[in-house]
């Protein structure tokens, strides 16, 4: 679950990035994070993993205040939020297998010869099983924002955030990139992703929770 409790973030330079944000995501919800450029999307989606700290408000994830949280239980909560973003951030001296193996390697409680049962399964659950031996620039935009899922994905993570994760793509590559949101959501991950694209996002006809000047305005299902 994810839990905001009127959330606000400002910054020292006198911005309000987020006012009085409240709203509540069970358990295998997936829903849509909208708003103009500069509303507070990505300001939100930081503050799951603790990227970003609320000024004022209160923020819980999987019945944690990330408030009460010491510095040694971050790395535990990031461990159990997998995290895309637009730009995949892929390492392009590291093939395909060696980029979704670094958040194993990086946690280090797992057996070397788990890591490439782990990596493989992500793979295939992206379609890119075959393509483990290749390096990120011999991908296209499409098949690489699929190895950032799967690197996202590759911990076995219970809530998964995407920031704009097809806002390089095309209408057809963008649909094959949600279908796969659809497929973790529906094993029981919580999915929440920051679009702009109000058309895809109204075809899926998932919730939508709208961001206006930092304030959360609409939230609502589509039907």
């Amino acid at each position: 679950m994810i839990q905001f409790s009127e959330v606000s973030k400002r910054y020292s330079n006198g911005y309000e990035a987020l006012q009085g944000v409240s709203f509540y995501m069970p358990d295998g919800d997936m829903a849509f994070l909208t708003g103009h450029s500069g509303a507070g999307k990505s300001t939100l989606l930081k503050m799951i993993p603790m990227i970003e700290v609320p000024s004022h408000g209160q923020v819980m994830v999987r019945e944690r205040k990330l408030s009460q949280l010491s510095r040694r239980q971050v790395p535990s909560l990031r461990r159990d939020i997998g995290v895309i973003f637009q730009d995949t951030k892929l390492l392009y001296d590291r093939n395909v297998f060696e980029n979704v193996a670094l958040p194993l390697l990086i946690a280090g409680d797992i057996h070397p010869r788990d890591v490439g049962r782990r990596v493989r399964a992500a793979l295939d659950k992206v379609g890119l099983l075959k393509r483990e031996n290749d390096m990120p620039y011999a991908l296209s935009g499409g098949e690489q924002q699929r190895v950032g899922i799967a690197r996202a994905v590759v911990n076995r993570p219970n809530v998964l955030i995407a920031d704009e994760p097809t806002g390089n793509l095309d209408p057809d590559l963008s649909q094959e990139i949600m279908k796969l949101f659809e497929q973790f959501q529906q094993v029981g991950v919580t999915v929440l992703i920051a679009s702009h694209d109000l058309e895809l996002v109204s075809r899926l006809k998932k919730r939508i929770l709208v961001l206006r000047n930092g304030r959360l305005t609409d939230d609502r299902q589509v039907k």
